[in-house]
């Protein structure tokens, strides 16, 4: 499991997400002044890259918006993968992190299919070694590989931004036609999964407080590579 260092980052997550979010087709508009409200963690079965899905909110009261933003950090530059770099950030135990829109990194991809296919659990987003049971995943059935969906095997394609969310593509182990994952970057509450829609909710805060569920990420069908 990943250790959750309680420690400092300099510049913070948030910090480099406010100059960043702006940048992104799917961001609401206007100046950038994120709180994280929400999300969750996935492990690294090598135990090199950090895994998050974080949410955060712009904005005040009706005016305010929730978007999901992935991140993977690493020790090292992510090859071929400086369009997708975020910031790089000094950690307090771990030194330089070079953090990444995890979209384009094919182990948050990899995991985020593990946890589709039953393969990895979501873990709590500031604890160690704590599972995160307020996530609940629909699973994704994979046919003709009898238990074998392995993560390692899933091939990230490519990866699309739309007004209100990022398409990943991945090639899988055992099927012949692509994977289409839908990771939704502006969080609507309330929203659920289309039965047999393959899938994950979570939760999140709004501006007063209140808890609120809606879906993170789901399977996309009738899009190919």
């Amino acid at each position: 499991m990943a250790v959750v260092h309680q420690t400092t980052m300099q510049p913070t997550k948030l910090e480099l997400l406010t100059e960043w979010l702006p940048t992104r087709e799917w961001h609401a508009g206007g100046q950038a002044r994120p709180e994280r409200v929400g999300g969750f963690r996935l492990d690294d079965p090598a135990g090199e890259v950090g895994i998050e899905f974080m949410a955060v909110t712009d904005g005040e009261g009706d005016g305010a918006t929730t978007h999901l933003v992935p991140l993977t950090y690493r020790g090292e530059p992510l090859d071929g993968a400086e369009h997708a770099l975020v910031g790089t950030s000094e950690h307090g135990v771990l030194g330089k992190r070079w953090i990444y829109d995890g979209t384009h990194d094919p182990v948050l991809v990899g995991q985020l299919y593990a946890l589709l296919t039953g393969r990895a659990q979501a873990q709590a987003q500031s604890l160690s070694d704590v599972p995160d049971l307020t996530v609940a995943v629909s699973p994704l059935t994979v046919e003709g590989t009898e238990g074998a969906a392995d993560a390692a095997g899933a091939e990230l394609v490519r990866v699309e931004d739309g007004p209100d969310h990022t398409d990943v593509v991945l090639r899988t182990p055992g099927t012949p036609a692509p994977l289409t994952l839908r990771v939704r970057r502006v969080l609507r509450a309330g929203t659920d999964l289309d039965p047999g829609v393959a899938g994950v909710t979570a939760v999140w805060r709004l501006p007063d407080g209140t808890s609120v569920r809606g879906v993170f990420a789901a399977e996309v069908t009738g899009l190919g590579v």
